[in-house]
């Protein structure tokens, strides 16, 4: 089931939206603002967003334009607003479609399918090699890391720690296996080599390294990525 986030300060529009989408078995989210909706993105993964462009606290405007610093997801406009420099504004932000309100239910639930059905076979060629968590960013084929849309400057090993981490998300990792998967090697002092390089990493990528939010220590146990 594809999800698709809504993204529009009239609340009945919203709604109007979901219901159309929700019979054709999407699921949906909703926000009422740019800002919300890149506070929903940093913690849901979706398949295709709707953005209205007149909103308060973050138009959608720049509300696409941010999106677009870290994320590919196909992105359609909706607007009363129709004229052909509103559209060519909205695309060069990043919109992959644009739509005028008042519009055909049949023809938006057409734009959604297309859009959805053509990044899908995008993501059937390529190899998902871009992590997203929170406000951090892991680009596994450019070996770099980004927090906030800002790169962080990792070493190779420090990178190769995150990167083991985040593949295993949701498993404890011993300084064994992290050290054997980093190194590609066996070790007799593991412990103090994995952690010193994560005391360095935290360094870099938490806010409070006294209480990480991305490498979590398991006491007596070892490593994970996320609380």
């Amino acid at each position: 089931m594809a999800t698709i986030l809504i993204v529009d300060d009239e609340i009945d529009m919203c709604n109007l939206i979901e219901i159309y989408l929700k019979n054709e078995d999407y699921k949906c989210l909703k926000a009422t603002n740019g800002q919300q909706a890149l506070e929903i993105l940093k913690n849901h993964n979706v398949d295709l967003i709707l953005c209205d462009v007149m909103m308060p606290e973050m138009d959608g405007l720049t509300f696409v334009t941010k999106v677009r610093e870290t994320l590919n997801t196909p992105i359609i406009m909706v607007s009363a607003k129709d004229q052909d420099m509103d559209k060519v504004l909205g695309l060069t932000a990043g919109a992959d479609d644009y739509i005028s309100k008042p519009f055909n239910v049949v023809e938006l639930i057409a734009r959604v399918k297309a859009q959805i059905r053509r990044n899908s076979k995008y993501n059937d060629n390529a190899v998902k090699n871009v992590y997203h968590f929170q406000d951090l960013t892991l680009d596994i084929d450019k070996r770099k890391v980004y927090r906030n849309a800002e790169e962080i400057i990792l070493t190779a090993k420090e990178f190769d720690i995150l990167r083991v981490l985040w593949q295993h998300k949701g498993m404890v990792m011993s300084a064994e296996q992290i050290y054997t998967a980093v190194w590609g090697e066996e070790d007799y002092d593991p412990d103090n080599t994995v952690m010193v390089h994560i005391r360095n990493l935290r360094k870099k990528i938490e806010s409070d390294t006294r209480n990480p939010e991305y490498v979590v220590t398991v006491w007596g146990v070892g490593y994970k990525f996320g609380k």
